[in-house]
């Protein structure tokens, strides 16, 4: 992703609850955080709804601790006839936001839906 002055789709501060037996957050919450900011550009691209159908990678590369803020950027890497694939990363700001550390990243494939629920085309652009 380029960095000239992109803005994240979603920033989350993770709370007491989120944590696990090892003081670090929950992979899966930040899984669902990942696929919620995938989800906002999908459903713009597609003009509707969406729906998440892969996730052909993701790595965790630093675990997220309790007091980070993350920034959550995901932008369109690629489209078919009805998919899309969605490339996310997640910044952790920590330590008053004097520390930015690439936490995970992953690609997400979604598909556009129509009214009963089945794949539909993208529309153009």
């Amino acid at each position: 992703m380029s960095d000239e002055q992109r803005e994240p789709i979603l920033r989350v501060v993770p709370r007491p609850g989120d944590i696990n037996a090892n003081g670090h957050i929950f992979g899966g919450w930040v899984l669902s955080q990942m696929d919620i900011a995938a989800g906002i550009v999908a459903a713009r691209r597609a003009d509707g709804a969406v729906a998440t159908v892969a996730i052909e990678t993701m790595q965790f590369i630093a675990p997220v601790l309790l007091h980070d803020v993350i920034s959550i950027y995901a932008e369109i890497e690629r489209t078919g006839r009805t998919s899309m694939g969605i490339r996310i990363e997640v910044i952790a700001s920590r330590d008053r936001g004097t520390e930015e550390v690439k936490v995970t990243g992953g690609l997400f494939t979604f598909v556009a839906l129509d009214e009963q629920h089945r794949p539909r085309a993208l529309p153009p652009l």
